[in-house]
């Protein structure tokens, strides 16, 4: 590597750009494709360490990427940073042009490696409704990727999940695209940072149209139109490039029109770059490339997937280099291929690696990354999380909140002191299932699969563990326990298991019940990759009923007489249908991550008040299959008797409900003009104020609705919200400032147009409970308008005297 010691691209005081001319112009072909690609941890690390004959077989020509040091180990950040150092000491000094590698990881809900923060997953995330929590989460992610050495990571999801069958809707921020656009940008500013030489490259994925897949089937074909694309899934992608500056997007699986995403010029370079202005890294998901050739069908062998996705804008191979590899590079020497197909791909990951500033600063400080886990400040925020995500969906006669000090509290079910159930499939206790295999915890997960022997809780009262490795997570039951007078006496029993058809366990939770002043039942799933998992990558289901005998527990103790509180855990939206009239409170909590127990334990016993939104419309049974809220006209019923034969086309919860402990009264409506031009910004204010007995946070949610356009709109549309807390008899004046060119849809030429009418605007609590509403009308021409000159909505809010 001498000759290269005083190159122009090893010199910070040149430009990106200088640099970077001057390293392409050096490269061989077999260095160009080692770029395009990323090399698993396993296939060069042993057990003690990183191995340089190993390093010598793979990393030969350098390498782009590599795969999940943190998340495919055990191993702790001390550690885990310093084989990130020997990779990169290997690839500076025993590589011809010691190009640093960018180490990749998963952090969709919190970094997928031992001792990281393991916070709510993304859809419980979205129940916050409260981007700046998000942003927050997402620079303590930053803070622990960064002091190891991992410099990209594959999140945020921002697929807009229309079909609650599929098993990643639970990674998703929801159904509707401007609540997955805020909370995806603040998601990508915490990751990212301001100056990215500091920060970690955000993912956006999956680019696009995956969450609206034929039947809720993974990797199944999309099939709506284009102007739907555009307009519904479409803006969450066009929100993180334009306002947050993302530094990745990740292809989608599935194909559209024919085209498999990871192969359509038309979305990767069109549409992605032309139109949006994307200036980063396209990544393959994992095995991409190869799937256009064992998949999808649509090339002969290796070389042609490797040139068809790379003609459509396909930078990177992952998780390894394989068709991009000796197949292409034979191909390209056998003239099938020009050598400058790979040209564009290489200087966009070159000049990605040279503003993360590795040539410049390729090692970290292992003895320093232990401080930044898992500090008493992160569990805090995933505690707050944990409690603005749930949702109180039902209570009846006030059950909720609690009484801490009552004489016998019941606490019963699958999910009632399970680890697991806590986590999403993207969380590291989860995930490293893939590594080990299944395994079994205190909520006896049914798999099919061989287990490990179970692990028995290790870590006290308060909080249990799998292996010594995972962080401490806190059950339902833990913290319930935590959370009681000291002379109040909880009892728990399981009941019956996630899956399977056993009820032997009802008797014992019938009279534990019966012997209870109130009874909590902890349902839902299991999140996970494998088989056994009823939720999360793969796992999709026909079926959104509570799985297993959970329902028939839920009746069992209902019909004891006792009071009772239905949680629900899990990743999946659930049709509860059968369960909704007997509880007497229900709480959907999701995954809510390391501190779900306890913040579902303050939600229950009234520390704070719940005040969770759902992100997503909850069906009532699955054959309503899809339901959304933004629906077009023609979809909201069965024309022309209305409902089904045997069912409401309703929701059973809609999108944007939940309740709160107290209540809250919206007056005071004032728009700043009733005849506003189709550019203008409206601003829409009201007072809000608490009437209640209790402090709580409301979310208030601002919709439109198009009363008459050229083109078929849907019903309404969110387009602002804000969550804000109010004590007993506080009031707060709440301004939406609202770009009228948020309005805008494609013509029918194809046009991003806005065009004059009758406006409806409506505030209120949830997409049906509307509190207040005026319709305007908007005046000009129709006119063509640039989709990035739209700005999203700015919220004010001014606290009144009490």
């Amino acid at each position: 590597m001498s000759e290269q010691d005083h190159a122009r691209y090893r010199d910070p005081s040149s430009s990106i750009e200088d640099r970077l001319a001057d390293l392409v112009r050096r490269m061989t072909l077999d260095e160009k494709v080692a770029q395009l690609g990323a090399v698993q941890t396993g296939d060069v690390i042993d057990e003690k360490g990183f191995n340089p004959e190993k390093g010598s077989n793979h990393l030969a020509h350098g390498t782009g990427q590599m795969t999940r040091v943190g998340g495919s180990t055990v191993l702790p950040p001390d550690k885990t940073a310093a084989i990130v150092n020997d990779i990169q000491r290997y690839l500076l000094e025993k590589t011809r042009l010691g190009i640093p590698a960018i180490i990749h990881e998963e952090s969709l809900a919190g970094y997928v490696a031992r001792n990281a923060t393991q916070f709510p997953q993304a859809i419980g995330l979205a129940s916050t409704w409260q981007p700046e929590l998000v942003e927050e989460m997402a620079a303590i992610i930053r803070q622990q990727m960064f002091a190891v050495g991992a410099r990209l990571a594959l999140a945020p999801v921002l697929d807009v999940a229309r079909d609650p069958r599929w098993g990643r809707c639970e990674e998703t921020f929801g159904e509707d695209p401007y609540l997955i656009s805020r909370m995806g940008v603040a998601y990508v500013r915490g990751l990212q940072g301001n100056d990215l030489s500091q920060g970690v490259v955000a993912t956006a994925k999956h680019f696009m149209g995956y969450g609206v897949t034929q039947g809720g089937r993974n990797w199944a074909p999309c099939q709506l139109p284009t102007r739907e694309l555009l307009e519904g899934i479409l803006p969450p992608f066009e929100a993180v490039v334009r306002e947050a500056g993302i530094g990745a997007v990740m292809n989608a699986y599935q194909e559209i029109d024919g085209t498999p995403c990871g192969a359509s010029r038309w979305l990767l370079t069109h549409l992605l770059r032309d139109e949006l202005g994307f200036e980063g890294v396209v990544l393959a998901d994992y095995t991409t490339v190869l799937m256009l050739l064992l998949f999808h069908r649509i090339a002969a062998d290796k070389a042609e997937a490797a040139a068809r996705a790379l003609r459509a804008g396909l930078d990177t191979e992952l998780p390894t280099l394989d068709c991009y590899g000796e197949p292409l590079k034979e191909a390209i020497r056998a003239g099938r291929y020009d050598e400058s197909l790979v040209d564009t791909a290489v200087t966009r990951v070159l000049r990605q690696k040279l503003r993360l500033g590795l040539f410049d600063r390729p090692f970290v400080q292992p003895e320093k990354a232990p401080a930044v886990f898992d500090l008493p400040e992160h569990r805090e925020l995933a505690r707050t999380l944990a409690q603005k995500s749930v949702v109180l969906l039902k209570n009846e006669a006030g059950i909720l909140p609690l009484d801490p000090n009552m004489g016998t509290l019941a606490v019963i079910g699958p999910n009632a002191d399970s680890m697991l159930a806590l986590q999403g499939d993207y969380s590291y206790p989860v995930h490293v299932q893939g590594v080990f295999g299944a395994m079994r915890d205190e909520g006896h997960m049914d798999v099919e699969d061989e287990v490990t022997p179970a692990i028995a809780p290790t870590a006290g009262r308060n909080q249990v563990n799998l292996f010594d490795h995972f962080v401490p997570s806190v059950s339902v039951l833990a913290g319930v326990r935590s959370a009681v007078g000291k002379h109040t006496k909880v009892s728990s029993v399981l009941g019956c298991t996630v899956t399977g058809d056993s009820e032997d366990g009802f008797d014992q939770a019938v009279n534990v019940a019966k012997q209870a002043d109130a009874a909590v039942v902890v349902v839902g799933g299991r999140s996970g990759l494998i088989k056994g998992a009823t939720t999360g990558e793969s796992r999709d289901a026909s079926d959104l009923s509570l799985t297993g005998k959970q329902a028939g527990l839920v009746k069992a103790v209902v019909a004891t007489g006792t009071p009772t509180v239905v949680v629900v855990l899990s990743g999946r939206v659930h049709a509860l249908a059968n369960i909704v009239d007997s509880a007497g409170a229900l709480l959907e909590a999701w995954c809510p991550g390391e501190e779900g127990g306890n913040g579902i334990a303050d939600v229950l016993f009234g520390r704070v008040s719940p005040a969770g939104r759902l992100p997503v419309s909850f069906p009532m049974t699955s054959g309503q299959i899809p339901l959304y809220y933004n629906h077009k006209p023609s979809g909201a019923v069965s024309v022309w008797h209305g409902d089904y034969t045997d069912a409401s086309v309703r929701p059973l919860f809609p999108f944007g409900h939940g309740l709160t402990y107290t209540t809250f009264k919206y007056s005071d409506l004032l728009l700043s003009s009733a005849a506003p031009r189709l550019t203008d910004t409206l601003s829409v204010s009201a007072k809000i104020s608490n009437t209640g007995p209790r402090a709580s946070d409301e979310v208030a949610q601002l919709y439109v609705s198009d009363r008459v356009a050229s083109m078929t709109r849907p019903v309404k549309e969110l387009k602002g919200f804000v969550r804000i807390s109010l004590t007993p008899g506080q009031a707060a004046i709440v301004r939406f400032d609202l770009d009228l060119k948020q309005l805008g849809f494609y013509d029918e030429d194809m046009r991003y147009v806005v065009e004059p009418g009758e406006l409806t605007v409506l505030l209120g609590t949830s997409s049906e409970d509307i509190r207040l509403e005026e319709t305007i009308t908007t005046v000009g021409e129709m006119c063509a308008v640039a989709r990035r000159e739209v700005e999203p909505t700015r919220v004010v809010v001014e606290r009144l005297p009490a």
